[in-house]
């Protein structure tokens, strides 16, 4: 997988977090979320903890706090389902703000906002530290199947070339007095979906006999190896080993 265009979620760096080779920091990232998971939900100061460990890594590999807040902004649609458990969930009911809710839907509101929001800031810090060429060649690494990863890598590349191509077919339409007011717009809307399919599929045939025609036999060349020292494995293991501390505290705590 040769080099490609940064992606936008990737913020350059010359950090120790950056510095790590990408499976390390895949492996430490899974490890620490599957902790978070198996944290029983009463323990809510086990959580602030991961929070603190979380901070901590943004702050080491120099990640600015708003532009991880601004990024969260993806999991909203799973908090406008975690507030609405209190309300449809059956059980015991409380009084909360002059609302009655549910007591066990309350808690699972929280262990579904509290481990999410977790996963997604982990994630987007690893993002935020690893290129996705290089994540992908550290989930290869890892014994992913080729193919899998090879689909990843064009879907990467070509992802906002496809993006590129729809907002040239949304503004010929503008061009053309065309807005979509009403339902009767469905039906232009639609063909311009199929188009934009059709131009996707012929595309990739092309790149297919250009990838063919240059040797291509199934597998992509690497012209990046990744390797990992002892050393930057034990640093990688920095995060999930200090969340297994809090995890296996919350669970002897009394």
């Amino acid at each position: 997988m040769g080099a490609g265009h940064a992606h936008r979620l990737y913020l350059p760096g010359a950090s120790p977090v950056h510095r790590l080779p990408p499976h390390p920091k895949i492996v430490a990232v899974l490890a620490f979320v599957l902790l978070v998971v198996a944290t029983p939900r009463e323990r809510m100061w086990a959580f602030g903890g991961y929070a603190l460990l979380l901070a901590a890594v943004a702050l080491v590999a120099k990640v600015p706090f708003p532009t991880v807040a601004r990024r969260t902004v993806i999991e909203v649609p799973f908090v406008a389902f975690a507030f609405l458990i209190p309300f449809v969930a059956e059980g015991e009911k409380i009084t909360v703000l002059g609302l009655q809710v549910s007591e066990s839907g309350l808690w699972d509101a929280w262990n579904i906002l509290a481990k999410g929001t977790l996963g997604v800031v982990a994630s987007i810090l690893l993002a935020a530290t690893t290129e996705p060429r290089m994540l992908l060649l550290g989930v290869e690494r890892l014994r992913m199947p080729p193919l899998i990863t090879q689909i990843a890598a064009f879907m990467l590349r070509y992802a906002d070339v496809v993006l590129d191509e729809l907002g040239r077919m949304r503004v010929a339409r503008a061009s053309r007095g065309f807005e979509a007011r009403d339902v009767r717009a469905t039906r232009v809307l639609a063909r311009s979906v199929g188009a934009l399919f059709l131009r996707s599929y012929e595309r990739g045939e092309r790149v297919h006999l250009a990838m063919v025609s240059r040797g291509y036999d199934g597998r992509m060349p690497v012209t990046h190896e990744v390797g990992a020292t002892a050393v930057q494995w034990t640093a990688a293991a920095l995060l999930p080993a200090a969340a297994a501390l809090v995890a296996l505290a919350a669970w002897i705590a009394p």
